[in-house]
């Protein structure tokens, strides 16, 4: 074959493959929104639900009389609403940080109690991707307020004023190492701790805001039996890599938007090329999205 064919032909795919790349970026800065509205609307109904199955309202409980026989929630369950006004943040949170519930919503970290009750509840969420919920946590100030509803209740929490990263000013957050889970120690008071990945668009480092307790807290409830799967050393947690799990269904996406793409292609060089392309395009993104969105599970929770 003669070199320029080689050449031209590789050419080619290093276009497509590019183009493909950008897709994937597009699709991790703006689809994976999609899903997680999806899944914030799901999961909004759900607690809602909830809500209406214990004692009185959810929203108007007392937290000093919240019943304390609750469910222990399930990974990926929800388990309130967290609302900060100066930053626009309205989500309901879910049970877990795995990072197949993250795509949903901030993410409880189970070995900590329930926002309200006393201690420190932890939690983990996203800062450019799946809508993130804790893009702009860095904003925050001393003082700032935090709302969490959950069903014994809404708690109110004032943002902490920590040592700013210029080592002068005040600042509402603090940054420490992915591998520095002092975050979620419990003798630190009554508490909220917001973490995500820093800076944005890395994983470089751990950006932390937490913020005390001022509304009345509510009895403890049982902790859910984490049989392990739940690590305090941060380099086995399932924060610090991807989701091994998606591998078969990443591969069989993988390999049906292959299927068709080939097929389409096929179609239009036997058929008429225009037609061919317009009816095989949609099927082919259609396929491509589902490809991206577990291909993305085998990635570190980095965005």
């Amino acid at each position: 074959m003669p070199w320029w064919k080689v050449v031209g032909a590789t050419g080619r795919m290093m276009i497509r493959a590019g183009g493909l790349l950008l897709l994937f970026v597009l699709y991790q800065l703006w689809g994976t929104g999609l899903a997680t509205d999806r899944a914030q609307s799901d999961l909004s109904s759900q607690f809602e639900k909830l809500q209406q199955s214990v004692p009185g309202d959810g929203n108007t409980t007392d937290p000093l009389t919240a019943p304390t026989d609750l469910l222990i929630p399930k990974p990926g369950d929800p388990i309130g609403r967290i609302e900060i006004p100066r930053i626009g943040v309205d989500f309901i949170m879910v049970q877990s940080v795995e990072l197949k519930y993250l795509q949903n919503g901030p993410g409880h970290f189970p070995q900590t109690p329930l926002p309200g009750q006393p201690g420190n509840s932890a939690f983990a969420g996203h800062r450019t991707t799946y809508k993130a919920p804790f893009n702009r946590i860095d904003e925050l100030s001393p003082g700032d307020i935090i709302t969490v509803t959950t069903l014994q209740g809404t708690f109110t929490f004032n943002v902490d004023s920590h040592v700013g990263e210029d080592g002068q000013t005040e600042s509402g957050h603090f940054i420490v190492k992915p591998t520095d889970l002092s975050i979620l120690d419990q003798n630190v008071g009554n508490r909220i701790t917001l973490m995500a990945c820093n800076p944005k668009y890395s994983a470089a480092t751990r950006i932390v805001v937490t913020a005390k307790l001022v509304s009345p807290v509510a009895a403890a409830t049982p902790l859910p039996d984490t049989d392990g799967t739940v690590t305090n050393n941060a380099a086995l947690d399932s924060l610090a890599g991807g989701d091994p799990r998606a591998w078969p269904a990443a591969i069989l996406w993988t390999l049906l938007v292959s299927g068709a793409w080939f097929a389409t292609w096929r179609i239009a060089r036997s058929w008429r090329r225009i037609p061919a392309y317009l009816i095989g395009t949609p099927i082919v993104l259609l396929l491509l999205f589902f490809t991206f969105q577990n291909i993305a599970r085998l990635l570190p929770a980095g965005f």
